[in-house]
C-alpha cells in the first residue's frame, strides 16, 4: 500500500499532522511564515514519495503528454498554431495562440483543414501568400485572409513558385512544369517530358538514313521546315523506363528550365518485412529498403531552354578533382591500379538551383556519391558551363550542420546579385561565409569551436539569423548578426535547449525550450534582445512535477586519443553495496546526448533515474561521431564502428571506477539502434569490461544496412570489404562471455528483424548460453504500444538486477 497513490497520500497527510502539531495557532498573523513553512514540508515531503516505476515511466497518461510540435505562423504574424497531447488528454490536436494572449486553445476541424498548406512562399510585398493544399495550389490575401484556388485538378500539383514579376505561377504537375497567370487564367505547359517511347526508337536505322537521305535530296523538305512555326507543344524529352525526375525548376524570367533525371536500374533487390500478426490472418509482405551497395540511381542534370526550344546537358567534366580516387582504395591494390586505368569521371548529384534575383544566374550545391566532395558552383543557364566558386574535400564523408547532404539543398543562397552565402565545415566546425562571385572575396562571418546549427536570412537581407551552440556543446541559443559580419546579438536568454520558429514579419519567436529535467514547452517572445520569454504550454503531469528529477553532474574526460569527451553522470544518494554501475548508449550514432536539454530519449532519462534510485551509478556518453562537437568527432568513426566509440565507452567505465568508486566487475551497459550495436560490440569484443548488456533492435552485420547512412561510414562492402568486417558484430560474436540480452520487433523497416535472426543462429552454432532474445510481433524501429515498451524495459532492469547487484559483495 506505501508505493500506491492512496498510500503515499496518507504516508503525507500523517507528515502533515506532525508538522502542524509543533505550531501555536493563538496568534495567527504572526504564524503565517511557519504555515508556509509547513506547507513546504508538506510538498517537499510529497516529492520524496513519488516512486518510479518502469510501467509509469513507460506509459503514455502518467508523466507526460506529447510536446509542442509542427509550429506555423499565420502569415499576419499575429496567432501561432502547434500539434500538441495536453496530459489528460487521448490524442494530439491541433492548437493555437495569439501575439495579444497567452491561453493556447484546440482549434476547429475547418481551421486545421486550412492549415494544411505546403511549399508556402510570400510576393515580395508579403501581401500575397502562394502555397499547395491537398494537391491544389492557392493565393491567399494576407491582409484580408480571402484564398482563390488557381489550379484545382484531380492530379498533383505541387510546388508552387511565383515569377520574377509575380504575374504568373509556375507549378509541377507529374514530371513537368506548368505556368499559369495569378488570376488562373492562361495555363501553359513549359516542358514536355515523357515515358512514351519516340518516334526514333521504332524505326530502324535503315530507316532512319533513308529518311535523313529524303531530306538531303528534296528541296520541298527543306522549305516546309524553314516556314514551320514553333511548335505548340514543347520539344519532348524522352525518359528510358526505368528512369524519374528527381527535380525540375525554372528560373525567375521562365526562360530556362533545369530537371535532374534519377537513372534507376532494374536489377535492384528490396528487402521484404514479413508482417505475421495481421487483420486477415494471412502473413503479409512489407516492402522495405534495399541494402548498402545495391545499386543507387545516377543523375543527369539538363537544362531546356524555352526560347530557343533546345534541350542540353550540364557538363562535369571540368569540375576541379572529379578523377579522385579516395584513399582507403589503396588498401586494395587490384582495385587502386583498375580505377587509375580507366580514369573515369566520378559521379556526382547537382542539387536544385537558386536563382540570383535578377534570375540571369544560379549557384547549384554539386556532391560526389561518395560524398567525398562538396563544390558549389555557379551555373550558366546559356550554356550549362559551371563554374567553381568553392570546393570542399573529406576523405570521410562531406557532412555537418547546413553543409547538407545528398539530395538536399543545403543551407545557402543570394545576397545580392554579386554576393552569395553558405556554410562550410572547412576550419572543423559549420560556420557561415559569404564570397562575392565577382571578384571571389570570400569572408568568413563566424569562427570558434561552435557549429552554427539552424540559418535564415532576414525579409530585409540585412542581417542573418541562426541557432548556435557558442556557449557550450549542450546549450543553443538563437541569434542575430548583420550580412556584413559583427556582433553576434543573443536573442533568447533561457538556458538549455532553443528552437526557434521566427513569424513572417519578425517581431516575434515562437521557442521551443527545455532543460535536462523538463520537458520541451513553447514560448512566445519578442523579437528582442532581454525580453522575457512567456510561457505557453505546460505538458507534464502532477506526478511527473511530483518527482525530483535528477541533474546530472556533467564532466569532461580525456579519451584515450587525447580528445575531450562529454558525459553526465548520475550519482546514487544510496549505492547498493557492490557498487555496480550502468552506461547508457544513444542511438543513431551522431546524436548529441549529453546537453542541458530535454533528451531526445526521454524515457530512458526517465528509466535511468530509476536505476539511480535503486542503486545504480549511470553514465551517459556523447561518444565519437556524436553530433554537436565539429568534424573531426562526427567522422571519428570512418571505417571503423565499434573503434572510437567503442573504446571512449570502455574509456567512460574507467572513469567510474577511478573518480566515483565503481566495482569494475558489475559494469553493464545498455542501449537501441547503434546504441544497441555499440553493446553488441562492447560484450563481444571487451567482456572482461562489461558484464551485462542489453541490446536493442541493433544492426548486428553493416552490409545487411541501408546505403544512405551505412555507405557514407564504410563505403561500401564490395570495395572496403576491410571496413565491414572490423564494425560489424556477428564477426565477433565468439567473444561473447557476459550476459546479453537483445530485443526487436520484427516488423523493423530499418533495421530488420533479419539482423537479429542471423545473429541468434551464429550464437546457436558457436554454443552460447548466456543470452535470450525477446522479440514484439507489432513493433517497428521506434515502438509505438506502451505494453511493448514496459515489457522491454522491465526485462533490462531485470538483467541489471540479477547479474549486476550482490548482497554480500567480496
Amino acid at each position: 500500500m506505501p508505493n500506491s497513490y492512496f498510500g503515499r497520500w496518507v504516508l503525507a497527510e500523517l507528515h502533515l499532522v506532525r508538522c502542524f502539531m509543533t505550531i501555536d495557532f493563538r496568534i495567527p498573523m504572526q504564524r503565517l511564515p511557519v504555515l508556509f513553512s509547513v506547507l513546504g514540508c508538506f510538498i517537499f515531503h510529497a516529492q520524496e514519495n513519488e516512486t518510479l516505476s518502469v510501467e509509469k515511466i513507460m506509459s503514455d497518461t502518467v508523466y507526460l503528454g506529447e510536446v509542442p510540435e509542427d509550429i506555423q505562423w499565420d502569415e499576419n504574424s499575429e496567432q501561432l498554431y502547434f500539434a500538441w497531447r495536453p496530459i489528460g488528454k487521448k490524442q494530439n490536436s491541433i492548437y493555437e495562440v495569439s501575439t495579444s494572449g497567452l491561453r493556447p486553445n484546440p482549434i476547429t476541424s475547418d481551421l486545421e483543414h486550412t492549415l494544411q498548406k505546403r511549399q508556402i512562399s510570400y510576393s515580395k510585398d508579403h501581401k500575397k501568400t502562394l502555397f499547395e493544399r491537398n494537391g491544389d495550389i492557392f493565393i491567399k490575401n494576407t491582409k484580408t485572409g480571402e484564398e482563390t484556388i488557381i489550379v484545382g485538378t484531380a492530379e498533383q500539383e505541387i510546388n508552387p513558385v511565383f515569377s520574377q514579376n509575380e504575374s504568373m505561377v509556375v507549378f509541377q504537375k507529374g514530371q513537368n512544369l506548368y505556368s499559369i497567370s495569378i488570376a488562373g487564367q492562361g495555363l501553359k505547359q513549359l516542358t514536355n517530358i515523357t515515358h512514351k517511347v519516340s518516334k526514333s526508337e521504332n524505326v530502324s536505322a535503315q530507316d532512319q538514313w533513308l529518311e535523313q537521305d529524303q531530306l538531303a535530296i528534296f528541296d520541298i523538305f527543306k522549305e516546309n521546315d524553314s516556314h514551320s512555326k514553333t511548335p505548340k507543344n514543347p520539344r519532348p524529352y524522352y525518359l528510358p523506363k526505368s528512369s524519374s525526375i528527381s527535380s525540375i525548376n525554372a528560373n525567375p524570367t521562365v526562360s530556362y528550365v533545369i530537371f535532374t533525371v534519377a537513372n534507376q536500374q532494374d536489377f535492384s533487390r528490396n528487402i521484404i518485412v514479413p508482417n505475421y500478426v495481421t487483420r486477415s490472418g494471412y502473413t503479409e509482405d512489407i516492402p522495405g529498403r534495399t541494402k548498402v551497395g545495391s545499386h543507387t540511381p545516377t543523375y543527369t542534370t539538363k537544362i531546356y531552354g524555352l526560347e530557343r526550344d533546345t534541350i542540353y546537358g550540364i557538363s562535369t567534366h571540368d569540375i576541379p578533382d572529379i578523377k579522385r580516387i579516395p584513399e582507403y582504395v589503396k588498401e586494395y591494390p587490384d582495385q587502386w591500379a583498375q580505377r587509375k586505368q580507366e580514369n573515369k569521371d566520378r559521379e556526382v548529384h547537382i542539387g536544385t538551383p537558386i536563382w540570383s534575383p535578377d534570375g540571369s544566374s544560379a549557384i547549384v550545391n554539386v556532391v560526389s556519391l561518395d560524398n567525398k566532395d562538396r563544390w558549389i558552383m555557379q551555373l550558366d543557364p546559356s550554356n550549362g558551363k559551371l563554374t567553381l566558386l568553392d570546393h570542399q574535400h573529406d576523405e570521410a564523408w562531406i557532412g555537418g550542420p547546413g553543409v547538407g547532404r545528398r539530395y538536399r539543398t543545403p543551407e545557402m543562397g543570394w545576397l545580392n546579385n554579386a554576393t552569395i552565402y553558405f556554410q562550410s565545415e572547412e576550419t572543423g566546425y559549420s560556420h557561415l561565409y559569404t564570397l562575392n562571385i565577382g571578384n571571389g572575396e570570400r569572408q568568413q562571418l563566424t569562427s570558434g569551436n561552435y557549429e552554427v546549427q539552424t540559418l535564415q536570412l532576414s525579409n530585409d537581407k540585412k542581417a542573418f539569423y541562426f541557432t548556435a551552440n557558442k556557449e557550450h556543446p549542450g546549450i543553443t541559443h538563437f541569434y542575430k548578426m548583420p550580412v556584413g559580419g559583427g556582433k553576434m546579438v543573443q536573442l533568447t536568454s533561457m538556458k538549455g535547449g532553443n528552437e526557434v520558429t521566427m513569424s513572417p514579419d519578425e517581431k516575434w519567436l515562437a521557442i521551443k525550450h527545455s532543460t535536462t529535467t523538463r520537458p520541451w514547452e513553447l514560448y512566445l517572445q519578442e523579437n528582442k534582445p532581454g525580453t522575457k520569454a512567456q510561457k505557453i504550454t505546460t505538458t507534464t503531469s502532477e506526478a511527473f512535477d511530483a518527482y525530483k528529477w535528477k541533474m546530472p553532474e556533467m564532466i569532461t574526460f580525456k579519451n584515450r586519443h587525447g580528445v575531450d569527451t562529454h558525459a553526465q553522470v548520475f550519482v546514487p544518494k544510496n549505492p547498493l553495496p557492490n557498487k555496480p554501475a550502468v552506461v547508457f548508449v544513444h542511438s543513431n550514432g551522431y546524436l548529441q546526448n549529453v546537453h542541458y536539454w530535454w533528451s531526445y530519449h526521454f524515457r530512458e532519462y526517465m528509466f535511468n533515474n530509476l536505476l539511480v534510485d535503486k542503486g545504480f551509478t549511470v553514465i551517459n556518453v556523447d561518444y565519437t561521431a556524436s553530433s554537436g562537437y565539429g568534424r573531426d568527432v562526427r567522422t571519428g568513426i570512418y571505417r571503423h564502428m565499434g573503434g572510437k566509440d567503442l573504446s571512449d565507452l570502455t574509456d567512460a567505465a574507467k572513469v567510474l571506477i577511478e573518480k566515483y568508486g565503481v566495482n569494475p566487475d558489475y559494469i553493464g551497459l545498455y542501449g537501441g539502434s547503434y546504441g544497441g550495436f555499440l553493446t553488441l560490440m562492447a560484450l563481444f569484443t571487451e567482456p572482461d569490461v562489461f558484464k551485462s548488456g542489453a541490446a536493442l533492435r541493433s544492426v548486428t552485420d553493416w552490409a545487411h544496412y541501408n546505403q544512405g547512412y551505412t555507405s557514407n561510414i564504410l563505403n561500401e562492402p564490395l570495395t572496403d570489404e576491410k571496413a565491414y568486417k572490423r564494425s560489424s558484430p556477428i564477426y565477433f560474436a565468439d567473444g561473447l562471455k557476459g550476459n546479453l540480452l537483445m530485443t526487436h520487433g520484427i516488423v523493423d523497416v530499418n533495421v530488420n528483424f533479419q539482423d537479429i535472426v542471423r545473429l541468434t543462429q551464429r550464437l546457436i552454432e558457436l554454443g552460447k548460453e548466456n543470452w535470450e532474445l525477446a522479440v514484439y510481433p507489432l513493433e517497428d524501429h521506434n515502438f509505438k504500444d506502451p505494453p511493448s515498451w514496459t515489457d522491454q524495459y522491465k526485462r533490462i532492469l531485470k538483467l541489471f538486477e540479477e547479474t549486476l547487484t550482490e548482497t554480500n559483495p567480496n
